[in-house]
């Protein structure tokens, strides 16, 4: 087996805009290019960046400029629970046996905005499984559903970033390896690890988690966590040992982003923002 690459250079840290609620988008931008981020977990809902507003061209167009003189990089995401259902978070999905058209819809809407942003890949989780619907069933519609997704991704160069989530149908690292298995191993399929999330829910350590992970990673999600407790945490604040994980993050030759993502910051976002980075750098081995 090859030797893992030489660490070099530090680690590129982001911030989601989830976490930052009670702010504009452009003024969130300002904090976390202040703070010193070097990119931003954008996530499209109704807040910050409508995906289907009339003038989101418009939006997409001045964002894009904006984001530009800041200097900060950008990975689109799609995780607002409510977006498309007012009572039931992250429904439809992939797998509904109606309206799964409305989450294709959602997620090419976020592989155009990623295209014109330059954003490598859109972030997507497969939701809830379905209701009376048999696990290999659920596989079946998801596989095709994704299958739907990417022919767009391969349109506009734009890679989908698959991630693990607690409480979905697929939870772990390696059940999205067995969906991009399912799709022929696409080179456009890749894997968001949120690092809290293997965390909670995982039977293998952390770091095998990151090393499972490792040759599709495309995006990592970064909090604090317990065992079994889906609640995101600040930096410190959990069990998560972070400094062997960077380590292994560096080890493997990660390069995208590791972004934070602390939805329950956003009555202190810009405080939260800053320790969080502070708490990174510090964390980080050289």
């Amino acid at each position: 087996m090859p030797s893992p690459p030489t660490p070099t250079g530090r680690l590129r840290y982001g911030f989601g805009t989830n976490g930052f609620a009670q702010h504009r988008l452009g003024d969130v931008l300002t904090v976390l290019a202040d703070l010193g981020y070097d990119s931003v977990g954008l996530t499209l809902d109704h807040i910050h960046l409508d995906p289907f507003a009339a003038d989101l061209p418009r939006r997409v167009e001045r964002l894009a400029g904006r984001l530009e003189r800041l200097g900060l990089a950008v990975m689109v995401e799609t995780g607002a629970p409510y977006l498309l259902d007012p009572w039931h978070k992250h429904v439809p999905t992939l797998m509904s046996a109606r309206d799964a058209g409305r989450r294709v819809d959602l997620l090419a809407r976020a592989i155009r905005v990623a295209a014109d942003l330059g954003a490598p890949a859109v972030h997507l989780c497969s939701g809830p499984a379905p209701r009376g619907v048999s696990a290999e069933d659920a596989w079946k519609q998801l596989t095709v559903g994704c299958e739907e997704v990417l022919d767009i991704a391969r349109e506009h160069g734009v890679a989908l970033a698959f991630e693990p989530e607690p409480n979905m149908f697929v939870d772990t690292v390696d059940k999205v390896l067995q969906l991009r298995r399912r799709l022929g191993e696409p080179d456009l399929f890749g894997v968001t690890l949120d690092i809290g999330h293997a965390h909670c829910v995982e039977d293998l350590p952390l770091l095998d988690c990151v090393g499972l992970a490792a040759p599709h990673l495309v995006n990592v999600q970064i909090e604090d966590m317990r065992r079994g407790v889906h609640e995101h945490l600040e930096l410190g604040t959990g069990e998560i040992d972070f400094p062997p994980v960077l380590a292994a993050l560096k080890a493997v030759g990660y390069q995208g982003p590791v972004s934070v993502e602390i939805q329950g910051a956003a009555l202190d976002a810009p405080e939260v923002a800053r320790r969080s980075l502070e708490f990174l750098k510090a964390a980080e081995p050289l």
